[in-house]
């Protein structure tokens, strides 16, 4: 290990970025370095320039990925470089303005019931009615159920912030169902390997087929039922600022777009999770 990488591993560190970030700004620095054969120390502003043209117009990277390796870029030549290049000097790439794919709650009805697989249906579930990331889902433990309070308590979301969301009645009945069957005792979703979490490729792949047998024409993802939890909320009344700490979004910006999807007028009711309607969430296997 260079004295280099070292470094930036101990600046990423001392600043509580987590694993998994570290792993990742360490890979594409290494990937910078690689494309000129050089330590990053003997590179600057034209290389990353040259780099950032590369990777746009020959590797064709999406925005989000080439603004993740900006990230990387700049903590290396801010932090650890010391600003050996000006940070400006290392734009990012400008965000395509599209709205989220959002389902109907009759297209949430239909998915649900064209998913026979009981262990899918309760992670499914548990996306849905509170509006977890894939990763937060798949990381949750049995501990982390408030059933008294009705709360589930996610730990270290993204940016490693704790909050809590919305364990409500429907869901909770669903897991107790799914528990007694598969009887997981760790991860409330296990992989192959029981002190192993359930694969994101497995998920991907089951919501896929999920959508299609429902007939969906839509691109359903995971995310896609985080976007209708917010969207669903917003309908029911719940205010912006509520459901952005739902969410786990350090910005009310992130929350504020799906202002531009949700339905001009909003049901009201005393209980908005009582909108994400059991019925769509049954709890018997197949």
């Amino acid at each position: 290990m260079t004295a280099l990488r070292q470094r930036m591993i101990d600046d990423l560190t001392i600043r509580n970025y987590s694993p998994r970030t570290i792993q990742t700004y360490l890979l594409h620095v290494g990937n910078f370095a690689r494309y000129f054969g050089k330590s990053p120390d003997l590179l600057g502003a034209e290389e990353i320039r040259r780099y950032q043209i590369y990777l746009v117009e020959e590797k064709k990277l999406s925005w989000s990925a080439l603004n993740q390796i900006v990230c990387a870029l700049r903590f290396l030549y801010r932090t650890t470089l010391q600003g050996k290049v000006e940070i400006d000097r290392i734009p990012y790439g400008k965000a395509p303005k599209r709205l989220p794919v959002v389902l109907s709650r009759n297209e949430v009805a239909q998915f649900f019931e064209a998913c026979g697989n009981l262990k899918h249906r309760a992670l499914f579930g548990v996306l849905y009615c509170a509006g977890l990331r894939i990763r937060e889902a798949r990381l949750l433990e049995i501990r982390d159920l408030d059933s008294q309070r009705g709360l589930i308590h996610v730990r270290q979301g993204k940016g490693n912030k704790d909050r809590y969301t919305l364990l409500p009645d429907s869901l909770l009945r669903m897991l107790r169902c799914y528990w007694r069957a598969y009887r997981p005792a760790g991860f409330l979703f296990p992989g192959r390997t029981p002190t192993e979490p359930m694969a994101k490729s497995a998920l991907t792949s089951a919501i896929e087929r999920v959508a299609r047998h429902a007939g969906i024409k839509k691109h359903v993802t995971c995310h896609v039922l985080r976007h209708s939890f917010a969207t669903h909320m917003l309908e029911a009344g719940v205010d912006i600022v509520t459901i952005q700490k739902l969410l786990g979004h350090s910005s009310l910006k992130s929350t504020s777009l799906y202002l531009h999807v949700a339905m001009p007028a909003p049901r009201i009711t005393d209980r908005p999770v009582d909108l994400l309607d059991p019925s769509t969430l049954q709890t018997s296997a197949r």
